[in-house]
């Protein structure tokens, strides 16, 4: 009696090590805290989990893992399976997906934000140049257009803007810069003390991260219609890890990702409804920007920006007029224009 109970429980314990080793755990790196901008990503691992019982799960990590600017690093070598980043963080190591934070593309919304991104990340020379990091672009993290926050006077002129310190990336820091402002790349969590130590006097960014960085806290003023463009930051994950996938699991998270997005996108809408209100409540004066100082700004910034960025990739042998144009056509196509 006692040798056949050693024996079941020896079964039982052989039957959890199997089970447990059946099971898919990833490990997911992002950083700040959980907001606006990371709930599709939570949405996608309560969807998977649900999807395989609990058999493959998503270990969400907000900066325990690596540093914002090193996801991608942390990708290609394997030390984590899925991750989000910003464009603009290391644009030599994805050139391509940079021409979507070129300045006034004209995208209005977040629909046509998650259309534009998702049209680019599905073309071939974007995907070969993400893979040399061993990354596949899962989804994008759609982001209204961004406006900045300020300390003093109000700038509400492009004659203003000249010598302003702004915390931009990518496109947005170079379309500033176009318009004598002095652009600097601090990461989002660096964002708020650069702003309390003076180093900077504005910051630009999408109303989530205003919240979430604590800017807004510093701000006397807010730009409510300036919108010279947005950041784009992916969610990837590493190649080798997701081949690795049963058809199950696979079939469990690429069949979430459309309903992870729709999530992320009531969600920052409930956010932009609330808006108006919490600048309000915060003392925040919203700025209104005129159409004439606008077309300046889009005179300086749009067109010049986007040739020498067109002229930049086709010199590296990447096809910048192609993707360009693609970003064109899929918003026509959204808005039903053809």
């Amino acid at each position: 009696m006692h040798k056949f109970l050693g024996g079941a429980a020896a079964a039982a314990i052989t039957l959890a090590f199997a089970s447990e080793a059946l099971a898919t755990e990833w490990n997911v790196s992002l950083w700040g805290k959980r907001r606006a901008f990371t709930e599709h990503v939570e949405k996608l691992a309560e969807l998977v989990s649900e999807k395989t019982g609990g058999e493959f799960t998503l270990n969400i990590s907000y900066g325990g893992l690596s540093k914002n600017k090193e996801n991608l690093d942390g990708i290609s070598i394997g030390a984590f399976e899925m991750a989000q980043f910003c464009a603009g963080y290391h644009r030599d190591k994805n050139r391509t997906i940079t021409v979507l934070e070129l300045p006034f593309l004209g995208v209005s919304n977040l629909d046509e934000e998650v259309a534009v991104s998702h049209a680019v990340y599905a073309h071939p020379a974007v995907q070969d140049e993400l893979a040399q990091w061993n990354a596949k672009l899962l989804m994008t993290s759609p982001m209204p257009q961004y406006n900045i926050v300020g300390t003093g006077e109000p700038r509400d002129k492009l004659a203003d803007f000249e010598g302003m310190r702004v915390r931009a990336t990518g496109g947005l820091g170079k379309a500033f810069e176009a318009i004598g402002a002095v652009p600097t790349s601090v990461t989002a969590t660096e964002a708020y003390q650069a702003m309390e130590s003076g180093t900077v006097d504005t910051v630009a960014f999408a109303q989530h991260a205003h919240l979430s960085f604590g800017t807004i806290n510093q701000a006397a003023w807010w730009t409510a219609n300036l919108n010279p463009g947005t950041v784009n930051c992916p969610v990837v994950v590493n190649i080798d890890a997701y081949e690795s996938l049963s058809d199950a699991e696979r079939e469990a998270l690429d069949s979430s990702i459309p309903e992870a997005i729709d999530h992320y996108l009531t969600n920052y809408g409930e956010l932009l409804a609330k808006w108006d209100g919490i600048l309000e409540e915060k003392g925040v004066k919203k700025v209104e920007i005129s159409e004439d100082e606008l077309a300046a700004f889009r005179a300086k910034a749009a067109d010049p920006i986007r040739a020498a960025w067109i002229a930049d990739m086709e010199s590296q042998g990447l096809p910048g007029q192609e993707l360009y144009d693609l970003v064109v056509k899929t918003l026509e196509e959204t808005r039903g224009g053809s």
